[in-house]
């Protein structure tokens, strides 16, 4: 099993970019174990390998990183959970189609632990929740929220970066861009959906979940 690892208090970016890359290298090279850092970030926007410069509505706002993870834009902020995922594909087989899907598996069966549905769709990042109580889109269809943003890097195979699970993060920090480049659908957090769950009750049941969608 991974070590994992739960810092306290804002936890800098820059700074957790460049302890991923380098536990990931240990990984690579055998010197370290596989880990699952569990942090919360000061509020910024994280920028993707595919995110588009129309997508930053508010470039002044929060602090931009650029990231060389996979996505587009994102947020992060408190209130959030962010799990940084070092996991060593070569010995857990070399398929990032799958390991992404083992991934959004991992944030589902989590949501489930507390009766929520998450739910994935074609073409859109990340793991959503139905908003039927909302009115429908513009064009009639239903009303989805996203829940979970994923996004990872392979370095020798062995992954970083991971997933944001919003706990009670404040929404209203989402509308500086466009989560994911995906327009119309909204952002929501497990307290917004009227569940009164704390930090340490999702990481908790991250642990419970992993060792089940993760079997070592």
């Amino acid at each position: 099993m991974p070590e994992w690892i739960t810092s306290p208090g804002l936890t800098d970016y820059d700074e957790a970019v460049l302890w991923m890359e380098e536990r990931a290298t240990a990984i690579a090279e055998g010197r370290a174990a596989e880990a699952i850092w569990l942090v919360e970030h000061p509020p910024l926007y994280t920028a993707g390998t595919s995110a588009r410069a129309d997508d930053l509505i508010a470039p002044d706002r929060f602090p931009v990183h650029a990231t060389r993870r996979g996505g587009q834009y994102t947020y992060h902020g408190p209130g959030q959970r962010v799990v940084y995922v070092m996991l060593d594909l070569n010995t857990r087989g070399k398929d990032v189609r799958k390991f992404v899907q083992l991934l959004e598996h991992w944030v589902i069966a989590t949501l489930d632990t507390f009766n929520i549905r998450g739910e994935i769709r074609p073409g859109r990042v990340g793991v959503w929740v139905a908003r039927p109580e909302k009115a429908p889109l513009p064009d009639g269809s239903p009303r989805e929220d996203k829940i979970a943003a994923i996004g990872i890097r392979l370095r020798k195979w062995v992954s970083f970066h991971g997933i944001s699970i919003n706990v009670e993060p404040d929404l209203d920090h989402f509308d500086g861009i466009v989560p994911c480049g995906i327009s119309g659908h909204g952002v929501t957090s497990l307290v917004d959906l009227g569940l009164p769950v704390s930090m340490p009750d999702l990481d908790v049941a991250l642990r419970q979940t992993f060792e089940t969608t993760f079997p070592g």
